[in-house]
């Protein structure tokens, strides 16, 4: 009786050991390389994966726009500090995001929720809470302003309003045009 235990641990430790090596050969015979370009852009990236810009995710945006395939200003969830952030590591200039309303988040007017956790399902950052047949409402903090909640919602009841500018958000506007010379004392 012993003796088959110690047969069957010695066995087993044999086994994964086996494992391992096989594991590690495999894993240094088909490693990939990766462009460290697309590791930099997809980090940039807000990594909500909402499919906003057209693509299947962060990643897949990366790569389109490191192989030159995609514009830097179609995240919508990053703004323009994601574009400006993407600007420097492409080297191109930064370009306007197209109808960009500035920060937004979804608002749910619990009024007329159903509780039919769709929206709940369609959020990629879990910014939405709620149990099933209760009204939900979205944690401010949390919303990435991706639209994705908005489409599965059967009766309307979210929509992205603006965030309110606090002193930590707000920029000084640039001048339209040239300013003009103040006058010098003589």
């Amino acid at each position: 009786m012993f003796w088959m235990i110690v047969i069957a641990i010695v066995s087993m430790s044999l086994l994964s050991l086996l494992s391992g090596i096989g594991l590690g050969i495999a894993a240094k015979r088909f490693h990939v390389e990766e462009d460290p370009l697309v590791d930099r852009l997809t980090n940039a990236l807000p990594a909500t994966n909402c499919g906003n810009c057209g693509f299947a995710g962060c990643h897949a945006y990366a790569q389109a726009m490191s192989s030159g395939n995609a514009e830097i200003n179609l995240c919508m969830p990053g703004g323009v500090r994601t574009m400006e952030e993407l600007a420097v590591l492409l080297g191109v200039e930064p370009k306007p995001i197209g109808n960009d309303p500035g920060p937004r988040v979804a608002f749910i007017n619990e009024a007329l929720c159903i509780g039919c956790t769709a929206c709940v399902k369609a959020c990629p950052v879990d910014a939405i809470v709620g149990a099933n047949k209760q009204a939900h409402t979205v944690i401010a903090d949390e919303c990435t302003n991706c639209d994705a909640c908005i489409k599965p919602c059967p009766v309307n009841c979210i929509e992205m309003v603006p965030v309110a500018a606090t002193v930590y958000e707000w920029k000084w506007q640039k001048p339209a045009g040239p300013v003009a010379a103040l006058p010098t004392a003589a």
